[in-house]
């Protein structure tokens, strides 16, 4: 059986300035327990910063959004050469904001974990379904469709680095979280399509669930045999919370 360590993961989204930045991280340092591997995503003014002073840490950080092309006339985005630079190990992609504010569809985010595998930064790929889609009973198609298009550009092999991050975009900053259960039909069902491709890879995938995770929800989360940690958003900005998600882990 293979032991998948827990994972979990601060989407700072935009907020934060230098001050909040340092002491986050600094409370994060101190108050890790180690049962789980951590990441940071600040926002991308930040990150320097937050390279400084996570420097010599197990904390790794990352960036919210890359572009899928190299340089150029491209004004706002981020290289992944950039983000090479400043050796983020994680760079977030497709998260429900970005599809569904900036318009990204499956196809250009399917590029940008391409180009993100590519130049060895680890993609922590965002799917998940609305609260319409939901509610019309169409969950997996849309989930399906939108691992489908990433399997189509990369193939089942990259799953062995690629992070899957499941969100319902129905229970981001609503205060709204699935059930465990609901989060575990899901997570099951995202790594029984990886399996079909090709077990082992499967079995090796870790699938975060983002959707308002509180310390008071992980750890009935992350003890559901497919939930392997959490991208975690408004919570990772209170320090004592995101601490004591990050020490609920399974280890």
């Amino acid at each position: 059986m293979t032991t998948r360590r827990t994972l979990v993961a601060a989407n700072w989204k935009m907020n934060g300035n230098k001050e909040t930045v340092a002491s986050l991280l600094t409370a994060f340092k101190s108050g890790m327990n180690g049962s789980s591997d951590v990441a940071v995503f600040p926002p991308a003014l930040y990150v320097a910063q937050a390279a400084e002073l996570l420097k010599d840490t197990d904390i790794a950080y990352g960036v919210q959004n890359v572009s899928a092309e190299a340089s150029g006339a491209f004004t706002g985005e981020l290289s992944l050469s950039m983000v090479k630079e400043f050796d983020c190990q994680y760079a977030l992609i497709g998260h429900s904001e970005r599809r569904e504010l900036f318009g990204e569809t499956d196809a250009q985010i399917a590029q940008k974990v391409k180009a993100t595998l590519e130049s060895g930064v680890i993609p922590m790929l965002c799917i998940g379904e609305t609260l319409a889609q939901r509610e019309s009973g169409v969950t997996e198609d849309v989930v399906r469709t939108q691992i489908q298009a990433v399997l189509d550009a990369v193939g089942i092999a990259a799953f062995d680095t690629i992070v899957v991050a499941y969100e319902p975009v129905w229970a981001i900053g609503t205060g709204k979280t699935a059930s465990p259960e609901q989060a575990q039909e899901v997570h099951a069902f995202i790594r029984g399509m990886l399996a079909a491709e090709d077990a082992a890879v499967a079995a090796k995938t870790r699938i975060l669930y983002g959707g308002s995770v509180k310390a008071a929800s992980a750890e009935a989360l992350f003890g559901q045999p497919d939930i392997d940690g959490g991208l975690v958003g408004g919570a990772s900005l209170i320090a004592d919370e995101f601490v004591a998600i990050c020490n609920a882990a399974k280890g």
